[in-house]
């Protein structure tokens, strides 16, 4: 019965470790290539944007071009003087869009971010900023609180929503307003690229969303899911906020981005992932920070997607190639009838495969050569911390985010009753 039960348990190993090796492969062919003669601009903002500009979606944006003229509000809620907040601030003042509008809120009269805010008003004087400072507070999320106290401060027909760690190419808002162009798309959203500020673990962090979290939603959206939203950008036609009952319908909600694009995929609307990339900054300076904050990330994903959680254990390849290593040999020492050589052969093969994608997938991910090879020895650290980070997400009942501890809900619980009654 033991030997039955070892063989069983061999063979199920082997299906994880075919699994991952397939995956990983698909995860390194549907990153694009930055090459290092793509300069940074932005934190690479501008060489993300070139990588894209040749592409089919790029064109078809390109074709909506009067409309993309139209006015566009972007709302960006802050909280605290983050690092190259300024900067990052200062992309969206340079935007070649002949019509916009920033709207920068915060809920607090002594939030650092005023003075930051004061200052980039004074360097674009003819920039349309608004500072929103409301102390207001409408449900247990504070982001989207901050949100209804700067809706009302919006004056454009296209909405922009994105977060303030983001920097943009002076094409940003043309890009993600043009699919709107088309009335059967209800939101725009963008993917991007992260740059470590600051040290080791943000280092590391950078690592868990250019070669970890980018390409797992590659790959869904190539075969098919668009169920997402990301709150570095999320553009909609003001008239659909409103259908959707406004950023009220969100006040409860724990992924408030991801329920955003939800609620309007549930009017009929589609969900485009525009071509377009963003930057953001990764700043958690320690271990602990940087812990707390991809684990309250992977426990969202587990509130709104369960299955989609689980699938995760085969997105984490150094563990699977490890483990596939140590399979090969056992399989090879037993060398009996319950071990037969075409296992050995898969395994040895499923190992190998997983080596070369995984580095296919960070060489895809670098931006730069002396990036790839600065970089590759925490590729293992990454993998298998992220697979750590998996196990202890699927448990606990809350996160922690911006200080405040806040209840994961279900996915039933995170509608608030919305989104069955949406029409």
């Amino acid at each position: 019965m033991a030997a039955h039960a070892l063989i069983a348990c061999q063979w199920l190993l082997l299906a994880g470790c075919v699994s991952a090796s397939i995956y990983t492969v698909a995860a390194a062919l549907a990153m694009p290539f930055f090459s290092a003669r793509h300069k940074s601009n932005h934190h690479g903002a501008r060489a993300v944007s070139r990588a894209h500009s040749r592409s089919p979606m790029h064109s078809a944006n390109r074709s909506a071009d009067s409309f993309a003229q139209v006015g566009v509000s972007v709302l960006k809620p802050l909280c605290g003087a983050e690092p190259r907040l300024y900067e990052n601030l200062r992309t969206f003042c340079e935007q070649r869009h002949e019509h916009f509008q920033l709207v920068l809120g915060v809920s607090s009269p002594h939030d650092p971010a005023i003075a930051v805010v004061r200052r980039l008003q004074a360097a674009y004087p003819t920039c349309d900023i608004e500072l929103a400072i409301d102390t207001r507070v409408h449900g247990s999320n504070l982001k989207v609180s901050n949100l209804i106290n700067m809706a009302v401060r919006a004056r454009h027909d296209i909405i922009v929503i994105a977060d303030s760690d983001i920097a943009v190419d002076s094409d940003y808002l043309d890009s993600v307003a043009a699919p709107l162009a088309d009335p059967n798309v209800g939101v725009v959203t963008c993917l991007y690229v992260a740059r470590g500020v600051g040290g080791f673990w943000p280092r590391v962090g950078a690592l868990f969303i250019n070669e970890w979290f980018a390409p797992s939603v590659r790959v869904a959206h190539a075969m098919g899911s668009r169920r997402f939203g990301f709150g570095a950008t999320l553009a909609l036609r003001r008239a659909t906020l409103e259908r959707i009952g406004g950023f009220e319908a969100l006040k409860n909600c724990l992924a408030d981005d991801y329920w955003l694009a939800e609620h309007v995929r549930a009017l009929g609307l589609q969900t485009v992932l525009s071509r377009v990339m963003v930057a953001t900054d990764v700043i958690e300076p320690t271990f602990a920070a940087l812990w707390q904050r991809e684990t309250r990330w992977l426990r969202t994903i587990r509130s709104v997607n369960p299955p989609g959680f689980v699938s995760l254990l085969i997105t984490f390849p150094t563990p699977w190639l490890l483990t596939g290593a140590w399979l090969t040999a056992s399989l090879a020492i037993r060398n009996c009838a319950h071990a037969p050589f075409a296992a050995v052969i898969a395994s040895a093969s499923a190992t190998a495969l997983c080596v070369g994608a995984r580095l296919l997938l960070h060489l895809r991910a670098a931006r730069r050569a002396r990036t790839f090879w600065r970089d590759l020895p925490l590729v293992p650290l990454r993998d298998t911390l992220l697979a750590l980070q998996w196990l202890v997400s699927a448990f606990g009942s809350h996160v922690v985010w911006r200080g405040e501890r806040m209840q994961l809900g279900t996915p039933s619980a995170e509608r608030n009753g919305r989104l069955d009654s949406l029409t």
